[in-house]
């Protein structure tokens, strides 16, 4: 059996994906507005990446109604594993510590007590193995 083929969304698809990835299911209509409050985007192009993206096999889309209903077809948590993975190789020179520099000295994103706690325990149990 083939190994099953890596998906690279584009930043405007990972736009979407995030969307279905909230709401599970939605129309095209739901995703415009949805994308419409953060950036100019116009309807038919919405319409165009979804389609473009069911073809990819990125959504699946239930044609059996008037209107089009789209989920996700690929799972949330390994797409972020596989491009944060790529990002720390391509970017980081495969270190996961530069990245971790990276993201929590940047000024402009405060990291949350809460968020620091949730790191701390991380780390803590990483030191116990």
């Amino acid at each position: 059996m083939a190994a099953p083929k890596l998906i690279k969304p584009t930043e405007s698809e990972l736009e979407i994906l995030q969307i279905l990835w909230e709401k599970g299911v939605a129309t095209v209509r739901e995703v415009h507005e949805r994308l419409a409050v953060t950036k100019d985007v116009g309807y038919t192009t919405t319409l165009k990446l979804m389609q473009i993206m069911n073809e990819k096999g990125i959504v699946k889309r239930d044609d059996s109604m008037r209107t089009h209903i789209y989920q996700a077809a690929v799972n949330k948590e390994k797409t972020q594993k596989h491009l944060l993975n790529k990002m720390i190789d391509n970017l980081f020179g495969g270190s996961s510590t530069q990245l971790v520099i990276q993201a929590l000295g940047d000024d402009n994103h405060k990291t949350s007590q809460e968020e620091i706690d949730t790191i701390q325990a991380l780390l803590d149990n990483l030191k116990k193995q």
